[in-house]
């Protein structure tokens, strides 16, 4: 497990999977270690995989300053990164929450990336979040049928801010995956495990975002985006996906069928096979 030293002196660690060109990845959760990207549905098959555990998280240090948890802080930690491991520009792939901290870092580095991924991104970064009525519909796609309608119903109470705590989120949790199968259910109870809920709740804190600034700055960057959306995900929902494309001049939006919010576990082949073609040729 390789570690090196960020720019305030806080050690991070990173995990390497495969062998290839390397390309970098960012964990969502906000703030989850990267154990749970696994090897994003064999992509590592063609390509040297960093998965960096961000500050406090997996086996990366916590900081002497907590309040560096708040994700425009990290973007410092990425370019640390890229430094560390001697390119002069990065592949760069970024899950959820992590995809505002890969935004940051397009909007702070441009010249830094040749290309960049963006699977199921979270877009607060550039005031683009996904709506209660957003998710709520993307939910209800697959209303019939059970897990899905108690799962429907809990994430309603959840979103209207009347869930019963745990036990709601645990029966939401099928809305989250493509198949609530083995993998999912595995994937899930491993969250708990993996994240630091402290900086999670610091990583989108008061002052992270700037999104008329950041918008700005996306619009110069000159690389390739490719944002991955999950066909029966809501957060972002296939057409809010579309709008986040749009704000890179080299941007596309791709909707992965019949997938949720992981979709290297719904499948795999599709994903690391579309992924690595991008990666390879572009758009």
């Amino acid at each position: 497990m390789p570690i090196f030293t960020t720019h305030d002196g806080t050690a991070l660690a990173y995990h390497v999977r495969g062998q290839g060109d390397p390309l970098v990845c960012l964990p969502g959760g906000a703030m989850r270690a990267s154990e749970y990207l696994g090897d994003l549905g064999g992509l590592s098959a063609g390509r040297r995989l960093v998965l960096l555990d961000l500050r406090g998280t997996g086996d990366s240090a916590v900081p002497a300053d907590e309040s560096t948890y708040r994700v425009d802080h990290q973007v410092a930690d990425v370019e640390a990164l890229r430094v560390h491991l001697g390119l002069e520009r990065v592949d760069l792939l970024a899950h959820s929450a992590g995809a505002g901290l890969a935004q940051l870092y397009a909007a702070a580095h441009p010249e830094r990336l040749r290309r960049l991924v963006l699977v199921t991104p979270n877009a607060q970064a550039v005031d683009l979040s996904a709506t209660a009525e957003q998710r709520l519909a993307a939910a209800r796609l697959r209303a019939g049928a059970e897990p899905y309608d108690a799962a429907i119903a809990a994430y309603a109470r959840i979103l209207a801010g009347a869930d019963h705590g745990d036990a709601d989120w645990d029966l939401a949790a099928p809305l989250f995956y493509g198949r609530w199968d083995a993998a999912a259910r595995a994937s899930y109870a491993a969250g708990e495990r993996q994240q630091n809920e402290k900086a999670a709740e610091a990583y989108g804190g008061p002052g992270a975002f700037d999104p008329a600034a950041t918008r700005a700055a996306m619009a110069r960057v000159a690389c390739e985006v490719l944002v991955l959306a999950g066909e029966v995900d809501g957060n972002p929902p296939p057409a809010l996906a579309a709008r986040i494309a749009v704000l890179f001049p080299k941007g596309s939006a791709e909707v992965q069928p019949a997938a949720g919010h992981f979709p290297w576990l719904d499948d795999a082949a599709w994903f690391a096979a579309r992924v690595e073609r991008f990666l390879a040729t572009g758009a």
